[in-house]
């Protein structure tokens, strides 16, 4: 549970220094499209927060955490998949993005986990 706990957070603080380099960028470089370097931005930072909100919840015990983190980590893998291939094919963030989520993944299924996370909303 805590190795659980601890790969959340630290995927939510990758995020949000991310977010941060984003902003930075906006601010101090000049973008081919502005809207779409805002709305990354913006999707980046919602990113960050709801990571954040889903790695609390799952101290707290909550059962709908991890039907969440289930959804965030199949979309880390896809990204990490499409880091593999293609021109500007980077597979060093590939395998930094893949083999968190797959950790994450199984342990959200391990039976300590699980009981750990069965707290229903009244």
């Amino acid at each position: 549970m805590l190795l659980l706990v601890v790969l959340l957070f630290m995927e939510c603080a990758l995020l949000t220094v991310a977010t941060i380099y984003l902003v930075i960028e906006l601010l101090t470089a000049t973008a081919d499209s502005l809207a779409s370097a805002v709305a990354l931005t913006v999707l980046t930072a919602i990113a960050a927060v709801w990571l954040g909100f889903i790695a609390v919840n799952v101290l707290r015990g909550r059962a709908w955490t991890r039907g969440a983190a289930i959804v965030w980590q199949v979309l880390q893998g896809a990204v990490a998949i499409g880091c593999f291939q293609g021109i500007f094919a980077q597979p060093t963030v590939g395998w930094l993005l893949l083999v968190p989520a797959l950790v994450v993944l199984v342990l959200l299924f391990t039976p300590p986990v699980v009981a750990a996370t069965s707290t229903r909303d009244a």
